[in-house]
């Protein structure tokens, strides 16, 4: 169900203060203004010279109107073409193959440079164009090609909240560029589904965006087993923000306001906040993190093929001690950092392959081996932070099939990381707490508009645990007496 009335942002401790505003659109009144003077001057010249203002001023920022009306000064009769990106293309070759001058086409890339790297572009992705109405073939000797046409302008959308816009701008051939922002809408949508194969599924069954879905797991992936602990009738709720474009359709998804994981009865809370560190985290209803040193699983979608013992092995046919976790994924699938630190070794290491070691701090270090390959910058002695892709699961080394083998080590020996005990997280006190049970209320207030007690599905009709935070260790046991029935 999803909260289509915006959200007002009311004190500094309301928990709307804590989400993003709404994207607006930002008209720029220079561009405006030249435009008038250009239109109502004495002597006002065909095209606007706008090179020189724009070295000065650098790129811009405009509305959607503002730069229609630069690129009607520009070209009164202009004709439009749209061209979609194929793979393999270049920006250049797109706009030499639609029609446009050679050194037109090199000018408005130029120009669009300073806002936008043409590198970006994805297949799919649509370009729209003006040439000319004049034309410039007894300019030209062609033969029997169509001779290039003068590129009036070129505009694409960089992301869901802005286009790049580019305009000629000077009877020299000048192209400027403009970034004008797209208007979003920001809503709250609430969800619930229940478990009957794996969470990543019900997601997709409730329609559920992809990326919500990685970030739920993500949240998750501190405490719980995703490979042992889901079972068929467990649950999941969620709250978070969407974006909507003018037409009403959807731009993107925001953070995940609340989640909630029903495991055999135990509810397992999270809300998002703030605090004064600055450092956003998902919390539990006490205060306390969800986040721990390390991820248990630093894979999405992943299943156990072998743990932590000994093993008869697959290759040597014979047995010895497994010192690690292995994970069975397709080839390419991210593989991420298990918590903040610096790389020690990304490179071959014998049986290992390609091979990741990280030290977090002087207890704790992780490995990971059979990569097919590594992140862009992942190196030796590179800083990385909880979370971030630093390879992709392969099959190098001595393996029967593309796989994670996952290691931890505590004081330089390996340890099983699904049962190692591992520091905690925030904790908040004083105002922070005070902040967040503020927050909290809000957070509560929200999820019983958009997901009202009367929807809540099989799986969601369980009781709640004072606190929250309960341990997955204990998935299967009773919630406690003193809990609350939520339906």
């Amino acid at each position: 169900m999803t909260s289509r009335r915006p959200i007002e942002h009311t004190s500094a401790k309301s928990y709307r203060s804590l989400l993003t505003a709404p994207v607006l659109s930002i008209p720029v009144l220079a561009v405006l203004g030249l435009s008038w003077w250009a239109a109502a001057g004495p002597k006002a010249p065909a095209l606007i010279d706008l090179e020189a203002d724009s070295r000065q001023r650098g790129p811009a920022s405009a509305s959607a109107a503002s730069f229609a009306a630069l690129e009607a000064e520009a070209a009164p009769a202009a004709i439009g073409r749209t061209v979609a990106v194929r793979r393999g293309d270049t920006l250049m070759a797109l706009l030499v193959d639609a029609g446009a001058d050679r050194r037109d086409a090199h000018r408005a890339i130029a120009a669009m440079q300073k806002l936008y790297s043409p590198r970006k572009l994805k297949p799919g992705q649509s370009v729209h164009l003006s040439f000319s109405a004049r034309d410039r073939a007894a300019d030209r000797t062609g033969g029997e090609d169509r001779p290039p046409q003068e590129l009036v302008s070129l505009r694409l959308q960089a992301s869901p909240e802005q286009d790049i816009q580019v305009v000629r701008a000077s009877a020299e051939d000048g192209f400027v560029a403009m970034a004008v922002e797209r208007p979003l809408t920001r809503d709250v949508t609430g969800r619930r589904g229940a478990i009957e194969s794996s969470l990543f599924v019900a997601g997709q069954e409730a329609d559920i965006p992809v990326p919500i879905m990685i970030d739920l797991i993500r949240a998750y992936s501190f405490d719980v087993d995703f490979q042992r602990e889901i079972r068929p009738g467990d649950g999941f709720e969620l709250v978070y923000e969407t974006y909507y474009d003018r037409a009403g359709a959807l731009a993107k998804t925001g953070d995940i306001i609340y989640a909630a994981l029903v495991l055999r009865g135990t509810r397992l809370e999270l809300y998002r906040f703030t605090p004064k560190s600055g450092r956003t985290d998902y919390f539990d209803a006490s205060g306390q993190s969800a986040r721990k040193t390390l991820m248990r699983t630093p894979i999405d979608g992943a299943r156990i093929t072998s743990g932590y013992g000994r093993r008869k092995h697959p290759i040597l046919g014979y047995t010895k001690m497994h010192r690690g976790t292995d994970f069975a994924a397709p080839r390419g699938t991210p593989v991420f950092a298990a918590g903040d630190g610096v790389i020690e070794l990304a490179g071959r290491k014998n049986g290992y392959g390609k091979y990741i070691r990280i030290r977090h701090n002087s207890t704790y270090k992780t490995a990971y081996a059979h990569l097919n390959g590594y992140a862009k910058k992942t190196r030796r002695g590179r800083r990385v932070k909880q979370g971030q892709v630093i390879g992709y699961v392969g099959s190098t080394g001595r393996v029967t099939g593309p796989h994670l083998h996952y290691e931890v080590m505590v004081n330089g020996r390996q340890a099983n990381p699904l049962k190692i005990r591992l520091p905690s997280g925030e904790k908040l006190k004083g105002e922070d707490l005070d902040a967040f049970q503020a927050a909290r209320a809000e957070i509560e207030r929200l999820r019983l508009e958009v997901l009202p007690v009367g929807q809540i599905a099989r799986a969601a009709c369980v009781k709640t645990s004072p606190g929250t935070g309960a341990d997955p260790s204990a998935a299967g046991s009773d919630a406690s007496p003193a809990a609350d029935a939520t339906c």
